[in-house]
């Protein structure tokens, strides 16, 4: 049986979520003689981070992907490929074109949607609708994609790599601190203004502590958006529009001995550094998936702080977490239809006190970061691509 064609139609990259999420199933699928996958945006060297190894399972998707995108330089308008087409979706549902222009339709088409709007038009529904099905990435917005009527939605959450993220010995590289990571996308949904707010706080108290970020992003311009909050200061850019993640520590309170800034670092450079970590604290307000970056610190064994709303409810067991259960609605994000629950204002009250019990109980948070690494043991890239290639297959049929 001739193996199956699969188009990627989004960038790969080890250095943002999407690009990670095509990366890996790219990587699960390399040996398997029943996937045949290609991506149809170009493969550029200098934005992945592989080892030899990894490299060398990866060059067939590569070279079939650089093959794909010069057979799209020819195609405009609507294209109908002989391929199964995983399309990446935001709120409007609505595909994005090739590098050059063309509008890429599988056969069949399958959207693959991590959202953070929760008012969708009704155009939006339509279009989401009209897709064969449509993969949730978290159970918060399959159930949200429900209460608007639609029947075509399959929950697959995505996974982390335990080879690279797992729990392992610490090399202690400062010693006598408590390090306290804080990951993602600069931007209002993601906190950082919660996290910089509370760790002030924090630091005035434990001198010691030192707030790890890694927040840098290839779209700076969207850490504006924290602004609105009134938390902290406003972000603070470089005269070159990059982010100034210190001078916006300092002009937030935080001491500069109190903040290390980590800048772009590749996916596979985290694991070292996330098991340095003594905890990791994620105030998100909206995960339309389930946050990438607090799964791979839990699967690390880093005791980890989660807010009790969207995405991360696919995460929080009994002890795995601290849990910041102060969750207030958002002036005009609130969903609008169902008890479906919306985006949640973390309370920076709430997260100074899962700090200090994560600082005067060692061994406490300890025994939720084991048992956060247990949680993620069943959070696979190996999972994920599994369950995509049986739904491909059950989508596209023989």
């Amino acid at each position: 049986m001739a193996a199956r064609q699969v188009i990627i139609n989004w960038s790969i990259s080890s250095f943002y979520g999407w690009g990670v999420y095509g990366q890996h199933l790219a990587l699960a699928w390399a040996n398997d003689p029943e996937i045949e996958a290609a991506c149809a945006y170009p493969i550029v060297d200098n934005h992945l981070a592989l080892d030899p190894l990894r490299k060398l399972a990866f060059a067939p998707f590569a070279q079939r992907s650089a093959e794909l995108v010069e057979q799209l330089k020819a195609l405009k308008g609507e294209a109908r490929a002989r391929a199964v087409v995983l399309h990446c979706l935001e709120h409007r549902f609505e595909p994005e074109p090739t590098m050059h222009g063309a509008v890429l339709h599988g056969s069949p088409t399958i959207g693959v949607t991590f959202f953070n709007d929760t008012r969708l038009a009704p155009e939006a529904v339509q279009r989401a609708a009209a897709y064969p099905v449509m993969v949730a990435g978290s159970d918060w917005q399959r159930r949200l994609l429900e209460a608007y009527g639609l029947s075509n939605v399959r929950l697959i959450i995505q996974g982390v790599d335990p080879s690279l993220f797992h729990p392992g010995a610490r090399q202690g590289m400062f010693p006598g601190r408590f390090l306290v990571f804080s990951g993602g996308k600069l931007e209002r949904r993601k906190g950082q203004d919660i996290v910089l707010a509370a760790f002030r706080r924090f630091a005035e108290r434990r001198p010691d502590a030192l707030l790890v970020t890694a927040w840098h992003s290839p779209w700076p311009a969207v850490a504006s958006t924290l602004d609105e909050s009134g938390l902290v200061a406003p972000v603070a850019f470089t005269a070159r529009g990059r982010l100034d993640v210190a001078a916006w520590g300092q002009a937030s309170g935080v001491k500069p001995q109190n903040l290390l800034d980590l800048g772009v670092i590749p996916n596979p450079m985290l694991p070292a550094v996330l098991r340095e970590m003594d905890v990791a604290v994620f105030p998100n307000r909206c995960e339309g998936g389930t946050n990438l970056v607090a799964m791979e610190a839990m699967a690390c064994g880093v005791p980890t702080v989660l807010s009790r709303n969207t995405g991360h409810l696919d995460l929080i067991e009994d002890g795995n977490s601290y849990v910041l259960q102060i969750q207030r609605p958002l002036s005009g994000v609130e969903a609008p239809v169902g008890d479906i629950e919306g985006w949640g204002e973390s309370d920076p009250d709430e997260l100074v006190d899962a700090l200090e019990r994560a600082y005067a109980d060692r061994e406490d948070a300890r025994l939720r970061g084991g048992r956060g690494a247990q949680t993620l043991s069943r959070f696979t890239w190996a999972e994920t691509a599994r369950q995509m290639k049986d739904l491909i297959v059950e989508v596209a049929g023989s």
